[in-house]
């Protein structure tokens, strides 16, 4: 048996030595090696493709010519919305690492509502100038983690595990997916609402939608103009699903609104863009998801799913045709 790495310049810290080792005894991984399209007449024999970030995109016409032996496509990242389809066209099996992208997302956004509830954004700015006491007058105006009222834009895998970690501070959440069953929405105990009500009733918003040509220019003033005075609005999600002069307005005409942006459209925003001038706006280089060790994480997950398929055992990450319709 044959297998590859393909992918772009972090797969080698994504599959670490120690996975490689062991990809290398269960379906003969060649492990020193990052293959391209280039590479093209190497491929005979492969039938395991593992790859994460920069994975190439080819056409069904080339899947068959090139990968006549190809069985399954094992992708350490997140979305695969970018290649996936013509593989499963040519019936290639495909597996994503989103549940183990989904941890460090889903952690990263959790502690910013659990920060935000309290205060802590504008009371550390405050705090720097040295009026300790506005500072914690300003903090004591938040509500709280218990009984906040907290947004959750799509209850996917990241949606879902923030809905999850939230459960301790017994806040009561409003979920916009309109994919969410009754029967989902009450095993997870939450409500659901229309984008309108989330916006109007919560003091913290944020959005984990799909990425999809419908979701695009989503979220815009009509929403983020009903935010309450010292509402913050979280986006770890995509950047391309918020009207951004919108944001800017709403934020400009209640400064006591806020918004946490790890996402923006384009990243990073364009040089002078208002977001850099405004104090009730922080900025982060889209840092959510796996960093660091965390990339690891996503190298196990496909080295164990692949195990399960060589095992003849079920599987846990399988993408299919319908999933993609629904999936970031």
């Amino acid at each position: 048996m044959k297998s590859i790495l393909m992918g772009g310049e972090k797969i080698f810290r994504v599959y670490s030595p120690a996975v490689r080792e062991k990809l290398s005894a269960l379906c003969g991984l060649i492990p020193d090696k990052n293959f391209g399209p280039g590479d093209h007449v190497e491929f005979a024999g492969v039938e395991f493709i593992f790859s994460t970030w920069g994975m190439p995109r080819f056409s069904a016409e080339e899947i068959r010519r090139y990968f006549p032996d190809l069985r399954a496509v094992f992708y350490a990242a997140g979305s695969v919305q970018g290649f996936a389809r013509p593989f499963l066209d040519c019936g290639v099996r495909v597996f994503s690492a989103w549940a183990a992208i989904a941890i460090p997302g889903a952690a990263y956004t959790v502690a910013q509502i659990l920060l935000a509830a309290k205060g802590f954004f504008p009371a550390w700015r405050i705090m720097k100038s040295g009026d300790a006491k506005l500072a914690k007058k300003t903090a004591a105006a938040y509500p709280g983690n218990f009984g906040a009222k907290i947004g959750v834009l799509g209850a996917g895998q990241i949606g879902s595990l923030v809905i999850s970690q939230l459960a301790p501070a017994q806040a009561s959440i409003l979920v916009y997916d309109p994919f969410l069953s009754a029967e989902r929405a009450a095993a997870l105990g939450v409500v659901r609402a229309e984008l309108s009500e989330v916006f109007s009733a919560c003091d913290i918003v944020t959005n984990h939608l799909a990425n999809k040509p419908q979701t695009v220019g989503l979220l815009n003033y009509d929403l983020f103009s009903r935010m309450p005075e010292r509402a913050v609005f979280i986006n770890t999600g995509r950047g391309a699903q918020v009207v951004e002069d919108d944001l800017v307005r709403a934020l400009s005409e209640e400064p006591g609104r806020m918004a946490l942006l790890d996402v923006t459209h384009p990243e990073p925003p364009v040089r002078d863009h208002p977001f850099y001038r405004m104090e009730n706006v922080i900025l982060t280089p889209h840092i959510a998801g796996s960093m660091g060790n965390e990339v690891a994480r996503m190298g196990e997950y496909m080295m164990q799913e692949a195990e399960r398929v060589q095992n003849g055992l079920t599987v846990r990450y399988e993408v299919t045709k319908e999933m993609l319709e629904t999936m970031a």
